[in-house]
This record gives structure tokens, sequence and C-alpha cells, in this order.
């Protein structure tokens, strides 16, 4: 079962949304000012509030079962992770519902200012708190603050907020299916399990397929942009937030200048590929921008230079269709998540899968992401599952051990022929 391991845990409800919740998060809440340096000699901490261990981190999930005429509840999630145990909590740390509201996307600020969520007609705005219980825990409340810039905008397929957090950028859907009719879609398969979790969503909100781009967080517009895609389907900044790149149905995708908001490249496709995720490589000196493309035979992960915008390689990495994608923030791995539930991650510099794991959720994998600190990947599902998949370092002390063993066999080998007499 996916759900035996103490890393993989199900939270009772479709999970669509996933993220590590910021260090800045969790100190400014938990820990609202540093104690002062105690006494010499003095071992307390000085204060009450629990230390933050760099064993323990905090994710975020986001799901539901959409207007809630299936009995499944909407919620936000926080869930512990144990480095040293490997290990997922039992059961959320801190839960938040959001009504008939299902939060379909978020993003969460890398400052630790809250969370903005997708809602099937507008987004809201989430704040971090302190729960007080037996120990003080993280926990989420929505904030009094509307932002009427967020209001009315339909289901977003996606947001990003800048490495900075200084731009927030979403985009959202057209409105593909506006007849409601349901039943034209039974014989989809997954995809009939999707419509009807969200008919709620995309039969009954409004969905324009904009590209909007704030300053954050005054909310002052810097592109509004109504065909960029007919649906935004991704969108991710370049590590210096220079460059916005969309992905979306129809067209190629598109590369944004957030300072001029000009359009300064597309970028073509090929055959009959479609483009279903982008990111950046989190390196300022040489980024490379990559784009999933998927076709009939498969999941490839495309190569993009960031000076030219040219293709510089594609490589398919998985036969099945691809429906998650991350970088880790040292740009030397990457993550791929599949309909059939397994979940990849590639080594970025020979693009070879440098591990896999099959079955890792019963369901197609929703949301991917890494760690901070690049050591960690969470991953969550349609099937109510969360799994932290830790990276495993190269053994340098066995490959020494090894070379050791070699060393004395050989010697034992030139002892043996010398006092045979085998050589002279």
């Amino acid at each position: 079962m996916a759900d035996a391991d103490a890393n993989c845990k199900k939270y009772g409800v479709p999970l669509y949304g996933a993220s590590w919740v910021p260090p800045t998060a969790i100190r400014s809440e938990l820990n609202p000012a540093p104690p002062p340096p105690p006494e010499q000699g003095d071992e307390s901490s000085g204060d009450g509030s629990p230390s933050i261990s760099d064993d323990n981190s905090l994710v975020l999930f986001a799901g539901g079962g959409g207007d809630g005429r299936n009995g499944i509840p909407n919620a936000l999630l926080l869930a512990r992770f144990d480095f040293a145990s490997n290990s997922l909590s039992d059961h959320p740390v801190a839960k938040l519902g959001t009504g008939t509201d299902l939060p379909y996307r978020m993003a969460v600020h890398p400052g630790g200012d809250g969370v903005i969520c997708s809602l099937p007609k507008n987004c809201r705005y989430f704040e971090w708190e302190t729960v007080s219980t037996d120990v003080q825990e993280l926990g989420l409340i929505l904030s009094d603050k509307v932002i009427d810039e967020l209001e009315d905008v339909g289901q977003q397929l996606a947001l990003k907020f800048n490495y900075d957090g200084s731009v927030l950028a979403l985009g959202g859907e057209s409105s593909a299916f506006g007849d409601g009719n349901v039943e034209k879609y039974e014989q989809n398969g997954i995809f009939l399990q999707i419509i009807m979790l969200f008919d709620d969503l995309i039969f009954g909100a409004v969905q324009d397929g904009k590209l909007r781009v704030f300053k954050w967080p005054s909310m002052e517009i810097i592109l509004d942009e109504a065909n960029s895609h007919a649906s935004v389907k991704d969108l991710d900044f370049s590590p210096d937030g220079k460059f916005l790149v969309s992905v979306g149905s129809g067209g190629p995708g598109r590369v944004w200048d957030v300072t001029s908001s000009k359009l300064v490249a597309s970028l073509p496709k090929e055959q009959d590929e479609v483009f279903g995720f982008c990111r950046f490589s989190r390196s300022d000196k040489n980024p490379v921008l990559y784009i999933i493309s998927i076709r009939g035979q498969g999941g490839s992960i495309v190569r993009w230079e960031t000076s030219s915008w040219k293709r510089v390689s594609t490589k398919q990495v998985v036969r099945d269709p691809v429906s998650a994608f991350n970088v880790s923030a040292d740009g030397k791995l990457l993550a791929v998540g599949t309909i059939q539930g397994d979940v990849l991650i590639i080594n970025s510099a020979n693009m070879h899968v440098q591990n896999v794991v099959r079955k890792a959720h019963l369901g197609l994998v929703t949301a991917l992401m890494f760690s901070e600190d690049s050591r960690a990947l969470v991953s969550a599902s349609l099937d109510s599952s969360a799994r932290v998949t830790v990276k495993k370092d190269a053994k340098k002390n066995g490959f020494s051990l090894w070379i050791v063993v070699l060393v004395i066999l050989l010697a034992i080998a030139g002892y043996y022929v010398k006092t045979e007499g085998i050589l002279p």
C-alpha cells in the first residue's frame, strides 16, 4: 500500500497543492522576538516557545471535495515532517476549513507573509497564526484583508510569487465546458473523475484565461494580458525576477519582461507537443528553463537557453503523461509525477533518472515541491495521500571501504606470487 510507510500518510481529502512552510513564517509566529542571549552557564532557551529544529519541518496541503455534495470537506492542512525518523505526522497538526470552496491552487509567500489560494470564483489571502494547544503550533486563519483585485477573477490554474515575494502572478482558465453537461464526458476515465470533482469549478465559475501580474503587497498592476493563452496552465519567474514564463493551452510558451510588461519571446512547440509545466533552475549565473512536453508516447523535459530563448535539448523521461513537476533549489534535481502515481527524481546534469518511487501514490500526482535545502521532496495526490521522499546521499564511506579491500587483496596476491616463486 502507498500509505504503509511512515513517510506517506493519508489525510482524508483529495490533495491538489503542497508546499513547504518557509522557516520565516515559523520563526515570525512562534518566536516573534528573539530571546536575549542566555547568561554564561545558563542552558535554558529563555522562553517557552518551541525551538525551530532543522529536523522538523512543516508542510502545507490544500484540497477537498468541491461544493460539498459528496460529503468531502475542503481544507488547508498543516503536517509535520521529522527528518530524523523520516516520518510525516499521522494527523494534521492544524486544519482550516474553507466551506464549500475548494482551494485548488496556492502560492506560499517566500518571506512568510501568508498564503494566496485559488477558489472557484476568486482568490483568498490566509495569514499564519499561532495555535495555542498543549504545545504551540503554527496555523492559518482567513485574513480580514480582502484583496479587491482578486475578487471575481474566476478559477485560477496558476499562482506564483517571485523569489523575493515582491511580485505575484496568476493565470486563469478558459470556459471549455461551459454547457455544464457532465454526462457528455462520462467515458473519459480519469478525466471524468476530475470533472465530477470540479463540476462546480469548471461549470459554475467565470473563467477568463487572463494572465495578471501585481506588485506585492500593494497590488499595483504590472501586466494584465487577456490573450496570453486560452488557459494558463503554469507560471514561473526567473531567479532574478526579470522574466516570467507562462505555458498554456493553445499556442507557444511565452516569455514576459516583468519590468517593461512586454512579451520578449515565444517558445514554439514541435509537432504534436502539449506544454504542461515550466520551471527555471535557481542559478543566477546561467539559469536554465525547463518545460514539460507531453506527447502520445509520454512526457519529456525540454531545456531552453535563457539568453537567446532557444531550445537546447529534449529528453523523454517517462512513458506516462506528467501531472506534476518541480526543480530543486540547488538546481541539481528535477522531479516528475505521473498520472499513474509514480514519482521520479532526475539528475539535471545528465538527465538520467536517479530515483523512482513506483506507485508512490494510488492516484495521479497533483503536486511536487523540493524543500529549500533540496534534501527532500513532498508529493500529493488525488488519493488523499502525501509523501516525503528524502534524497539519499552517495555512500562515500562504502566506496572507500571497497578501495581498502581491493588494496588488501592485491597485497595478498602479490605476496602469494612472490613466495611461490611464480615471478622471479
